[in-house]
């Protein structure tokens, strides 16, 4: 099993940036799929989750901000993130939460 995250980057307070995430070796069709971040020194955190009937969930701290979504005939999970924070600089995670998969990572830095 493989997630691979990709999009991240260095972008200013105010900017944007999507995120996406693609399984393989596995079907996330019928899963709950979960983006994480974690910031140095801080424990990781929950951002969004997504369940296979579209529901979404949100830490306040992104609410308005961040969108969580799904294309299950391309096994992907997209975060877009928009209006970024300095505080929203992390390593970014993607998860399938029923097994426990975890993806790479990928890096965002917002810039004040």
């Amino acid at each position: 099993v493989q997630l691979q995250a990709s999009g991240g980057g260095l972008v200013q307070a105010g900017g944007s940036l999507g995120l996406s995430c693609v399984a393989s070796g596995i079907i996330v069709s019928d899963k709950t799929l979960g983006w994480y971040r974690q910031a140095p020194g801080k424990q990781r955190e929950r951002v969004a989750l997504i369940t296979s009937s579209r529901y979404t969930n949100y830490a306040d701290s992104v609410k308005g901000r961040f969108t969580i979504s799904r294309d299950n005939a391309k096994n992907t999970v997209y975060l877009q993130m928009n209006n970024l924070k300095p505080d929203d600089t992390a390593v970014y995670y993607c998860h399938v939460l029923a097994d426990d998969h975890w993806g790479q990572g990928t890096q965002v830095t917002v810039s004040s």
